[in-house]
């Protein structure tokens, strides 16, 4: 199909961006890697009536250290994300999920913080970035403000960004030694999106697990956290049955959708199965 008619702005500055998106009405949108956008104009699920493109702004790319975080624009491509020494070094998580998104073609012109803001169920980073406690900072007409991962995710492809907002750069906390990581996911092929996926972050201490974070992928209308089966791991030995245990929780309370690709019980019964994976490998199990 043909996109509707829009019109097209590349601003030179975040500032000059924030302004046209601003000015564009609650129909603006921005256009970072394009990724995600891009189909979604050519069949009008998108029908913008300005594309306010960042792609080039230099001030929301790159990946830096800010003492207890690393910071990560927005625009930074997947692949210069999985390749980071500060990602690798500090959130290796994030390397490893990034590795998991679609091909390398799309890696190389999707971005971090667009896969974040596109807020797709399906997506991988949404729950890695709940996991990881992630902020994200947003700059509007009236400034900049920081959004908690857990707040930011609100719906189906809705987030806390307000129509004149930018999400200029995540921060990722340091959670420094002891944590091991693992994301699991199932999909029909390479490149198609989770069915379900499970991040799992996992703090040993003196052979039982500490604490333990699990967050789920497509089992919502946003990414959620796994609360029985933390709970259930809090103080639990890190061994095959105490993690199996509390696998078996993962989907408690969980409500999916059933659809074309799974049925509603096999989403819950894969949780439970890729919960169990996720948390051993990230336990050293």
């Amino acid at each position: 199909m043909i996109p509707a008619t829009f019109d097209y702005v590349r601003p030179d500055s975040l500032a000059d961006a924030v302004s046209a998106l601003s000015g564009g009405g609650e129909d603006a949108k921005v256009l970072a890697g394009g990724q995600s956008l891009m189909p979604m104009l050519r069949i009008r699920l998108a029908s913008p009536t300005l594309l306010v493109d960042c792609s080039r702004l230099a001030e929301l790319r790159g990946i830096s250290d800010d003492g207890d975080a690393i910071v990560i624009g927005a625009s930074t491509p997947h692949h210069d994300v999985m390749h980071d020494p500060l990602v690798m070094a500090h959130a290796p998580l994030i390397a490893r999920t990034t590795a998991m998104v679609a091909d390398p073609a799309i890696r190389h012109r999707g971005t971090f913080g667009g896969s974040l803001a596109h807020a797709d169920p399906a997506g991988d980073l949404p729950t890695v970035s709940l996991v990881l406690g992630a902020q994200m900072v947003l700059a509007g007409p009236n400034g900049r403000r920081t959004v908690a991962a857990s707040d930011f995710f609100v719906d189906y492809f809705t987030t806390a960004l307000e129509p004149d907002e930018i999400l200029v750069s995540v921060r990722i906390p340091k959670l420094g030694a002891g944590w091991g990581y693992d994301y699991q996911k199932f999909h029909r092929t390479a490149q198609a999106w989770a069915i379900v996926g499970v991040a799992a972050a996992v703090r040993r201490e003196n052979g039982t697990i500490a604490e333990a974070r699990v967050g789920l992928t497509n089992m919502a209308a946003s990414p959620g956290r796994a609360a029985t089966t933390e709970s259930a791991l809090a103080g639990a030995a890190a061994n095959v049955d105490a993690i199996a245990a509390a696998a078996a929780h993962a989907a408690d309370g969980t409500n999916p959708t059933s659809d074309l690709h799974a049925k509603a019980d096999f989403r819950q019964h894969l949780a439970r199965v890729l919960t169990g994976r996720a948390v051993r490998v990230a336990a050293g199990v």
